[in-house]
């Protein structure tokens, strides 16, 4: 039974968990014990989907060959704080994924360009035993980020800006609601995020007036809708509704499943 791995910022742990659901060639699902595998542990247990929680090294121990034709999951959340430091983030999906690549017949790195950490990602880690995949629009470029990647890619992303008329828009999929904190923190908006007076300031000189909820059609997140009326009433923000979908991760995930199974 082939293993496919994913290395993710903990920011697509819906999208995940939605692949997941919906491809029922996964036979066993392990999910790396860390720090930031809590959250999703819950979402995956309300939704009633198996799996085992291993610590990373015990991994290449606990695999098996299997049923032919079906897939074993190994899903690796890497933290949010990362992106606060570029060669960090870099360090570690490269460190990560070296190591998982050992026992692994595809990789598929749950990340975008992150600020162009990422670019050279599959070159730099070509010489690996698998396959090593980023998450790519149709037109086989790396996709920005995680808004991107849900709106359809950097042509939708860029249309979705202009319709806002020029205000300054922040965008929030339930993932970054749950998060929204960590995630400011991180790209260096704020030095201390529970200072609201502080981020309203900073928000307000970068322009930003309103947030833009990113319904993506999953449901993880039950709270999301009161996050984000949370969020708008602290910075006074107005809320408007964007659609968005899965779909594109949900593609690359397939692409690297037919080479793998292939």
């Amino acid at each position: 039974m082939p293993a496919i791995s994913f290395i993710a910022c903990k920011i697509f742990e819906d999208e995940i968990i939605h692949v997941i659901e919906n491809d029922p060639s996964i036979e066993r699902l392990i999910l790396v014990e860390n720090d930031d595998s809590g959250r999703m542990v819950e979402k995956l247990d309300c939704v009633g989907i198996p799996y085992e929680l291993l610590p990373l090294k015990s991994i290449p121990n606990n695999l098996d060959p299997g049923e032919p034709g079906k897939i074993t999951l190994i899903v690796s959340i890497l933290e949010l704080a990362l992106h606060a430091y570029p060669d960090n983030l870099r360090d570690a999906v490269y460190g990560v994924t070296e190591e998982m690549s050992a026992y692994s017949d595809g990789v598929l790195l749950f990340y975008g360009l992150c600020g162009n950490v990422l670019a050279k990602a599959e070159a730099d880690l070509q010489h690996l035993s698998c396959p090593v995949h980023i998450l790519k629009e149709d037109n086989g470029e790396i996709i920005d980020d995680c808004i991107g990647a849900v709106l359809g890619g950097r042509d939708v992303y860029l249309e979705k800006l202009k319709s806002c008329s020029g205000v300054g828009t922040f965008f929030m999929t339930p993932m970054w609601a749950a998060n929204w904190r960590e995630m400011i923190y991180s790209a260096g908006m704020t030095s201390d995020p529970n200072n609201i007076e502080m981020s309203k300031f900073v928000f307000e000189q970068v322009g930003y007036k309103t947030v833009a909820k990113i319904n993506t059609g999953l449901h993880y997140e039950k709270d999301f809708d009161s996050m984000v009326e949370e969020f708008a009433r602290l910075f006074d923000f107005d809320v408007i509704e964007m659609e968005a979908s899965p779909a594109l991760l949900q593609k690359c995930y397939m692409e690297l499943r037919e080479k793998v199974l292939a």
